[in-house]
């Protein structure tokens, strides 16, 4: 009798002999078929012959899915080779059983074995399995198990992490951390169930304390709990990063530290007026928040969310302003910090935008000229400039607006606040932009530009009332301004600021999205306005090349306007103008050669911040529109 190999012998990816079927030839010329089970034992490859395309194995996985789609054979099983044994496939083990019945019928078996000779491997797995071979099949395809990878929000910085690590890779916190509870105070590295209380500050008695406030405190508080109301219904790929938790690691932190409640004097919350409102905005502004009760959800724009609660906590914040603006003019009380939100700085005469929906801090502005102020400044060191205060008071003389802002050359959001733009119809000179050309910056170049341009057009333009748009997204870890401003540093321009206009001197929060950065940076002011003293070396402040040559822009500019800023320019170009305007195309190649800003300084975790940086520009810094 004649035989013939018609079957693989051995699997393709791992070498084990897996099934040989021999059909043998008998008298009556037909094909019977036997099978049996081989091992490679040795684990070496034997070359085959591969069987003609209708004889094609094809190998079926445990979900019972199949990998053909008439090229090549594919082994989805596992082999396992010991040395002793092996392992065979599935398929096998259905080939097997297929001619197990051999001995019951003659002519049965010879009409099988025909048949199976012209199937395909498909065919006899369908017919196995009793599927209709009328069925279509052309569409079917593999199913595919989809894996689904789980992720939590970091509390702190809101960035994304898988499941199975416990501190965020951005910025290292916990993912149970209790700064929502002690603030920056607590461990960043630990859950809150570990927060050692010992190395809290000592809390003092806050009935005792709140009594001894309202006789003798000087710094008043703008709080209220319903602004924790306003937050985004439904969270798009990450959380919003202007979200309720901002005030509520502030407060935690006030709060252990025995600040607030404690020693600041609580100022009343209520809803500003239509009236109050529409010496800044127009009706249009005005109608259109409020328009937003009626909906579970809205957007003014796609990164500036409503709720039905948000025209509320908009007039609370307003009205907080407002009221702590009048108290520290009329002498009430000394100076004040208002902890609100939403806020303010990029909400414009007609529209709401970059989370702002209406301008506190021209509301406090107005407020302040309302009670008998005739020259008010506002200094905004929010790392945003704020297109919606300056769009306000541009043709104003009676209100100086300074602000020191991320610029790049209208790149960086909102795109407004060039150094060129100084005001209009007469009040040119009364707004002062100091944008800053790289992300990055830090102490020095803040308290630089203090030193050479806030501090001497302020003291020429010697105002009655001073408020100050807190933004505190140019802290260092902040995701969304990249910046490296500390706690000290916002301390030192508070306190410069505190020298100006006998001292009242009213902080209203704008931006910040780090909550260990707002919490930190929040508190060290305060504790400025409480008088706590903050020494600065300003002899020995040096600016980065790139932070001065925006210092001596806006000096050649605005000293058009300011006379005394001239002496400043002179000097410093002198002294440093060949540095400050060297050619730097060693500097931008290697740049462009790492992929990474060598202006990016950010301290021990430099790495996870460079980490930060590649994503925030893969993704545009977020899902969120105005921000790249």
């Amino acid at each position: 009798m004649k035989k013939k190999n018609d079957g693989l012998d051995d699997c393709d990816r791992c070498g084990e002999m897996i099934l040989v079927e021999n059909f043998v030839i008998d008298s009556e010329g037909n094909e019977v078929s036997e099978a049996s089970k081989m091992t490679n034992l040795t684990g070496v490859r034997t070359e085959t012959n591969l069987p003609n395309q209708s004889e094609v194995v094809l190998c079926q996985d445990l979900n019972g899915r199949f990998d053909g789609d008439g090229s090549a054979p594919v082994c989805d099983y596992t082999c396992h080779n010991d040395g002793h044994s092996g392992e065979v496939s599935q398929l096998s083990a259905i080939v097997s059983d297929g001619i197990s019945g051999l001995n019951a019928d003659p002519a049965a078996i010879t009409k099988n074995a025909k048949r199976e000779n012209d199937m395909t491997l498909e065919d006899m797995y369908n017919a196995r399995y009793n599927f209709d071979e009328d069925d279509d099949d052309s569409d079917w395809e593999p199913s595919e198990k989809q894996t689904e990878v789980l992720k939590w929000f970091c509390v702190n910085c809101t960035m994304v992490n898988v499941e199975d690590v416990s501190n965020c890779e951005i910025c290292g916190e916990h993912r149970e951390s209790g700064i929502l509870r002690h603030g920056f105070f607590a461990s960043p590295y630990l859950p809150v169930e570990d927060v050692n209380q010992e190395e809290l500050p000592v809390t003092e008695n806050s009935e005792d304390s709140c009594k001894q406030s309202f006789l003798s405190s000087s710094t008043a508080v703008g709080f209220d709990e319903r602004m924790l109301l306003h937050a985004e219904v439904v969270m798009k790929s990450h959380p919003h990063p202007e979200r309720p938790d901002r005030l509520r690691a502030i407060a935690a932190s006030l709060a252990t530290a025995g600040i607030f409640p404690g020693k600041c004097y609580p100022i009343p919350a209520r809803e500003i007026t239509k009236e109050e409102l529409q010496m800044v905005h127009s009706v249009e502004n005005i109608e259109a928040v409020d328009i937003s009760r009626r909906m579970l959800a809205s957007y003014f724009t796609p990164d500036t969310y409503a709720n039905e609660h948000s025209a509320c906590a908009a007039r609370l914040a307003a009205g907080l302003c407002a009221d702590l603006a009048s108290a520290i003019y009329s002498g009430r009380v000394k100076n004040g910090f208002a902890l609100v939100r939403p806020p303010g700085h990029h909400a414009g005469v007609k529209q709401a935008m970059g989370f702002c929906l209406h301008n506190n801090a021209a509301i406090a502005a107005s407020a302040a000229e309302a009670a008998g102020a005739k020259k008010v400044l506002i200094v905004d060191w929010d790392v945003h400039h704020g297109n919606g205060t300056q769009e306000i008071f541009e043709r104003s003389k009676s209100v100086l607006y300074i602000s020191l802002h991320r610029h790049e050359d209208g790149r960086f959001y909102p795109g407004t606040g060039a150094a060129d733009e100084v005001g209009s119809m007469g009040a040119e000179g009364y707004c002062v932009n100091i944008p800053w050309n790289r992300g990055g910056v830090g102490d020095k170049d803040y308290i630089f530009a203090f030193e050479q341009v806030v501090l001497p057009i302020a003291l020429d333009f010697n105002p009655d009332f001073t408020i100050i748009s807190a933004g505190f997204d140019a802290a260092r870890g902040d995701p969304l301004g990249c910046c490296d401003v500390t706690p000290a540093g916002y301390a030192s321009m508070t306190q410069m600021l505190s020298a100006l206009s006998g001292g009242k001197l009213l902080v209203i929060l704008e931006g910040g999205y780090n909550l260990r950065s707002i919490s930190s940076s929040a508190t060290a002011v305060i504790k400025v306005l409480l008088g706590e003293s903050h020494v600065i070396d300003i002899d020995n402040t040096v600016p980065s090349k790139s932070g001065l040559r925006s210092v001596l822009d806006v000096l050649k500019i605005q000293m058009n306007f300011w006379p005394t800023l001239e002496t400043n320019f002179t000097k410093l170009h002198s002294k440093w103008g060949s540095y400050a305007f060297q050619d730097t195309r060693k500097q931008s190649k290697k740049r462009r050669r790492t992929g990474v800003p060598i202006w990016w300084r950010c301290g021990r975790k430099s790495l996870l911040y460079r980490i930060l940086s590649k994503q925030l520009r893969a993704k545009s810094c977020c899902n969120y529109s105005c921000r790249c």
